[in-house]
């Protein structure tokens, strides 16, 4: 298959592994948040803080290095696997050991087990990042696809079980462990290659050498995301964390569905096309229009129908996290189109210049929430979204600087989705306003939803027939035929 079609048949099974595992995931939340406190949210999120920030060191980037280099040998896998081992199981030994001053510097002891036994993700995903970073360089996001669903649905049913049992925060505890060990397991089932004892300092340095950068990236986007995480614990509490957590916890879901289906693919299609950048600037602006026309519309009608979200589905104690979802709505709309850019600066090698974007970024970035933290959880969600505005056009005129990137075209290209989007949010809230004294919340949102799906399809037919053929096109691309191989 050519490149495109391998491409587009990436993007196909990241599909659905992101819908799929992000259905999983949702069901699997309303269920938790039905049977678990606030409070149990707000502690875990708070331990996955320091698990996030140490898995970046148990990864040092060295999976973006092998999907981006253009000459690999066995011995940069051998060795970034061995490397990633030893460091995650170093990594694990230093969390359970600093799990007890972790604890008592927020005053909760509770959190010190709960640290030790998520410490174990640290080992147990570091086994499986080679094997993964192969299939993702290969395209082969079928067999990713299925290792992202076995793991979301073996976590879930672990975790549900464990809920409906009374093990409380233990429940969330053992679904993440159980996702992290099934995922690891289903890569290795799904990757012919195998270890050997290859390895040597020429190729950790070569593989270093590159994955440094992508490591720092990665460590100031940490401190982008868990940076309110952090703050609103410590200073506020595990209570208003828990509002916090799931309300960015359903942003991270409709992400993940929206934006990172397109962008798992980006970065290894862009490697392949790094000597040549006219192919790479029309790939680049394909991926952003096709993620704009859904992912507007949906991040717009998760803002106009949180109320219905949340009080339908979870219930009436987490009130407090609808106007955190309805301001945080508003961060994906730049995220959606603003995903690409990091993968085609890396993928013209030069990580070093996405570590700076990254780095300049994540300093104003703590610097305002150290701010905004002292005023409540609204302004933290409201400086989050503004600061991701403010950092926006940076990326996107390194693009340009890179391959030549036409923004005014880049720009106008956005013009069609914001206008059905909207229209398609104006028929939403009338909808709601002219039937919510007739119909129950659940019933609501589901009227609401299929109003503005329908009304958004006619306006992009009216306003923008070429964006609607050019997505047919792809999925019927995207179909399998008789022909095709796992890609």
């Amino acid at each position: 298959m050519s490149l495109r079609e391998k491409a587009v048949k990436g993007v196909a099974w990241s599909a659905v592994q992101n819908w799929g595992s992000s259905l999983i995931t949702t069901v699997v939340l309303l269920i938790l948040a039905n049977l678990l406190e606030v409070e149990t949210f707000g502690l875990v999120a708070f331990a996955s803080v320091f698990t996030a920030f140490l898995h970046i060191f148990q990864r040092q980037g060295f999976a973006q290095a092998l999907i981006q280099r253009a000459d690999l040998e066995p011995g940069h896998l051998s060795t970034a696997f061995w490397t990633s081992a030893v460091s995650g199981l170093l990594l694990t030994i230093g969390l359970v050991a600093a799990s007890g001053l972790v604890s008592q510097c927020v005053d909760k002891p509770e959190l010190t087990p709960v640290l030790q036994w998520l410490s174990l993700t640290l080992l147990i995903d570091a086994l499986g990042n080679t094997p993964q970073a192969i299939l993702r360089r290969n395209l082969a996001f079928k067999s990713l696809a299925m290792r992202s669903l076995v793991a979301s649905l073996a976590g879930g049913v672990v975790g549900v079980g464990m809920a409906l049992h009374g093990f409380g925060i233990w429940s969330l505890v053992g679904q993440r462990l159980t996702a992290s060990l099934a995922g690891t397991i289903t890569l290795w089932i799904a990757c012919d290659w195998r270890p050997c004892l290859a390895v040597s300092f020429r190729h950790f340095r070569d593989l270093f050498g590159f994955g440094v950068y992508a490591m720092g990236n990665e460590t100031v986007a940490f401190f982008n995301r868990q940076t309110p995480d952090l703050l609103i614990g410590t200073f506020l509490g595990m209570t208003a964390l828990g509002y916090y957590a799931v309300g960015y916890r359903l942003l991270l879901i409709m992400t993940q569905m929206f934006t990172q289906t397109v962008s798992a693919v980006a970065l290894p299609t862009f490697s392949r096309l790094q000597h040549d950048h006219a192919q790479m600037r029309q790939a680049l602006l394909t991926a952003t229009r096709m993620t704009s026309l859904a992912a507007f519309p949906a991040f717009m009608g998760m803002a106009v129908l949180a109320p219905e979200l949340v009080l339908g589905l979870i219930g009436d104690k987490w009130d407090r996290s609808v106007p955190i979802m309805q301001i945080l709505a508003f961060i994906g709309i730049v995220h959606s189109v603003t995903f690409f850019n990091g993968p085609a600066i890396i993928a013209c090698g030069k990580p070093s210049w996405a570590f700076a974007l990254a780095l300049s970024n994540a300093l104003v970035n703590v610097a305002v929430f150290v701010v905004a933290v002292h005023w409540g959880i609204i302004v933290v969600a409201a400086a989050f979204v503004i600061r991701g505005y403010a950092y926006a056009p940076f990326p996107l005129l390194t693009v340009r600087k890179l391959i030549g990137l036409n923004v005014t075209r880049y720009v106008r290209q956005l013009v069609a989705p914001v206008i059905g989007t909207v229209v398609m949010v104006l028929v939403v809230w009338a909808t709601k306003h002219a039937l919510e004294t007739s119909l129950n919340t659940r019933e609501l949102l589901g009227v609401s939803i299929l109003a503005g799906v329908f009304v958004y399809i006619l306006t992009m037919r009216l306003i923008a027939p070429g964006h609607l053929r050019q997505a047919m096109d792809y999925v019927r691309l995207a179909l399998p035929s008789r022909t095709s191989t796992d890609t």
